[in-house]
């Protein structure tokens, strides 16, 4: 595996020049800090909720400086992936879903991920920084749409067939493409499936079936090109996992309301940054 990140010899943190922006890079230690395993614990506890992980995480790296933001984007898929693993195993077991819509769409989100990691994983730094940008403006608009009942209330059907199966593909094979930008697919697949007339509920193992299948595939690529950084991508990861177990079987549900409120304002103010970074010279 090929890295372009170089380690210094006296330090946790080195500098080293990435080739495709040839702007400095830090280079990660290899072991997660305390920040880094609690950042993953925390994001991950919330991603079981249904809030997501990606934009909380983003606005986490960038208001710590903890991963340069062409890295950003490498960082989010390799470190939630196992996590995500986790949850997938739960609510596909718990939760009753049409076999052939969820594979379908899965399916759909894996191919997605692979095309659009190898874009993203090419990008110069200031592309990175602006497709993040609109990435969490995204986010934000599809928080505020879900919390204040703009989104469909959704039927109870339990699978997609004809065309509404074919556009349900097509929906998550864009939606896998934008995760590795870090549009989180948790909203806008929940919006999907209840606009399409099946049960809010069906969303939980198909978003989480998708990631689970597509962050592995799409990490491939970013650990190919080194453009993630290690330590963080193992905090999230390690302190991820006993996170989602915490909110599956022992919290199972809390008034996430005012959290939502916290994040969307809280991306906010990390997309405008990182659109203004972006103009920088």
């Amino acid at each position: 595996m090929s890295c372009v990140l170089a380690e210094s010899g006296n330090s946790a943190y080195g500098m080293a020049m990435s080739p495709v922006s040839g702007s400095a890079t830090v280079a990660p230690a290899h072991r997660p800090s305390p920040l880094q395993l609690a950042l993953g614990f925390v994001t991950n506890f919330f991603d079981t909720m249904g809030i997501g992980s990606f934009a909380p995480t983003t606005a986490a790296f960038r208001a710590r400086r903890l991963v340069a933001d062409e890295l950003i984007p490498g960082t989010l898929n390799v470190g939630h992936a196992l996590p995500t693993v986790v949850q997938a195993v739960i609510f596909v077991t718990a939760i009753r879903v049409d076999v052939v819509t969820l594979v379908l769409l899965i399916g759909a989100s894996v191919i997605g991920a692979w095309i659009g990691a190898g874009i993203v994983s090419a990008w110069e730094r200031r592309k990175v920084q602006r497709g993040m940008a609109i990435a969490l403006l995204v986010a934000a608009t599809l928080t505020v749409l879900r919390m204040t009942g703009v989104f469909p209330g959704g039927g109870d059907a339990v699978g997609l067939r004809g065309a509404l199966l074919i556009a349900g593909g097509v929906g998550n094979f864009v939606l896998g493409a934008l995760m590795t930008l870090g549009i989180g697919l948790y909203a806008p697949c929940m919006a999907m499936v209840s606009l399409f007339g099946m049960n809010p509920r069906t969303a939980f193992p198909i978003m989480m079936g998708s990631c689970a299948f597509l962050m592995p595939v799409a990490s491939a690529r970013f650990l190919r090109t080194g453009r993630y950084d290690r330590a963080s991508a193992l905090g999230l990861a390690i302190g991820g996992v006993p996170a989602v177990l915490l909110a599956a079987f022992v919290v199972k549900s809390l008034p996430l309301d005012a959290v939502r409120v916290l994040v969307v304002a809280v991306i906010t103010y990390t997309a405008v940054r990182l659109w203004l970074d972006s103009r920088a010279p």
